[in-house]
């Protein structure tokens, strides 16, 4: 019987055939899942299954019947023979620099950080574009994922978040490379980045549920699960739960403290400070925002954006401070506009309509009175 010291799809193809399982029978009998299996069989020599793959291939090859075991020793050394008569050049998956392809997503990211679309969507499409996933070995699939993760923060930041090309398709396709290497901390954190989309899109209440979920989810790290317990408050404010949501913030706030993250808890202090708005504390409101400056949390555009539109909105609300507020909203409006951060933009646009509509009522009953 022939020993595979060292699996290639090519070896789990043949084992396939041997047992004369289609896709599905045999990624259920390897335990991976059914796209892994056409991946082996389409790359064969050019892929290699991960280590804990290989121990689930060994066994599944112990176990064969006689007959499976030598069916299988014969189409490998016909696959094998084939290779080496047809002798075909290497897959263009083999011929990707990862090493470049990891330093193109590094430079992504500090060009997202800083809102620069057009150098993070040239990095990003440069590897996207051209490859299939499944001619990639695992290597450049974890590569093409976060590739994919970091497409799905671009669409995000620029507000396309829901449809074709958007933030929520795009991330949901990184959940599922994920999910097929079997990294679950990978899947926890695009499912956060989703329950994200869900509450930026409007669904407040099925993104509560999501956060609350992944606040105490053992696949994210400390952080993540403090993000998510404060994301739960922001969820609740805008539900109207006000007091809820300062008293979730406030304990996710104490975690960041200890973490020692302290732009999450500028953050915090940002959100408490519109939750104490939406109560009518604007002292608490002015307080909280005023130590959301003064950590100096604001050095992206989006950062000074959305601390700007925050401050605004409480100052708006007063009116021996309206006039101010409005001068804060107009500039945050310059700095969206120019960095072509569409949901903020729109944000914007909502926060004058709501603090328009008590003006024009009172109008209206003014002109009703008369």
């Amino acid at each position: 019987m022939i020993y595979v010291r060292v699996w290639t799809g090519l070896e789990a193809h043949a084992l396939r055939k041997a047992h004369r399982d289609s896709v599905r029978r045999f990624a259920t009998r390897c335990a991976v899942a059914p796209r892994t299996v056409s991946k082996w069989d389409k790359l064969l020599a050019a892929t290699t299954p991960y280590p804990d793959t290989q121990a689930i291939l060994d066994a599944v090859l112990a176990k064969a019947p006689s007959d499976v075991r030598l069916l299988f020793d014969a189409i490998v050394s016909e696959l094998r023979r084939a290779e080496v008569e047809t002798d075909q050049p290497a897959r263009r998956a083999a011929d990707l620099d990862y090493e470049a392809w990891a330093e193109d997503l590094d430079r992504a990211i500090v060009a997202l950080s800083w809102q620069n679309f057009t150098s993070a969507g040239e990095l990003l499409d440069r590897w996207l574009a051209p490859l299939d996933p499944v001619e990639l070995d695992d290597r450049g699939l974890y590569l093409y994922g976060r590739s994919l993760t970091l497409l799905g923060d671009f669409h995000c930041d620029q507000g396309a978040l829901l449809g074709p090309q958007s933030a929520e398709s795009t991330y949901r396709n990184a959940r599922d490379v994920f999910t097929q290497l079997g990294i679950p901390r990978r899947v926890a954190q695009i499912e956060l980045s989703l329950a994200v989309v869900a509450e930026m899109s409007g669904d407040a209440v099925s993104a509560g549920r999501q956060y609350d979920h992944l606040a105490v989810d053992s696949r994210l790290s400390a952080r993540d699960r403090a993000r998510a317990a404060l994301w739960v408050g922001t969820a609740l404010s805008k539900q109207d739960q006000h007091d809820d949501a300062i008293s979730v913030m406030v304990a996710a706030a104490r975690m960041f403290e200890t973490l020692g993250e302290p732009d999450d808890w500028s953050s915090a202090q940002q959100k408490i400070a519109l939750a104490h708005r939406g109560t009518g504390n604007l002292t608490g409101a002015l307080r909280h925002i005023e130590l959301a400056h003064s950590t100096g949390r604001a050095h992206s555009p989006l950062q000074r954006v959305q601390l700007t539109t925050a401050t605004a909105h409480i100052l708006m609300t007063d009116p021996s401070t309206q006039n101010e507020g409005v001068e804060r909203l107009e500039h945050a409006e310059k700095v969206a506009a120019g960095a072509n951060l569409g949901h903020q933009i729109r944000s914007i646009g909502k926060i004058r309509n709501l603090l328009a509509a008590p003006a024009a009522g009172a109008a209206s009953s003014s002109k009703e009175r008369a």
